[in-house]
């Protein structure tokens, strides 16, 4: 699980890449699971990794940001990323 900490005002990206678990398999779809507190923005993918942009979110708070993709090979599986909400 990969956490970072982010400003309230700050618009991010953050960045899965697949490719080591990937192996020679490759993504066909990602969706992202988002709490209420945190706004994605736009999202993306390439063959191994899966890009999201998230604004705002509280000072204070910690959000859980899931990503769940599906390979051409036929499998399923999901990451979180760990986004803290800090001051900076």
């Amino acid at each position: 699980m990969n956490k970072f900490i982010k400003d309230p005002d700050s618009i991010l990206d953050y960045t899965i890449d697949w490719s080591d678990w990937l192996g020679s398999d490759t993504i066909i779809s990602s969706n992202w699971t988002v709490p209420t507190g945190i706004t994605q923005g736009s999202v993306s993918n390439t063959d191994t990794a899966t890009t999201i942009w998230l604004s705002g979110g509280v000072v204070g708070k910690t959000y859980s940001v899931v990503n769940r993709i599906e390979t051409a090979g036929g499998r399923t599986d999901d990451r979180t990323i760990t986004i803290v909400i800090r001051e900076k």
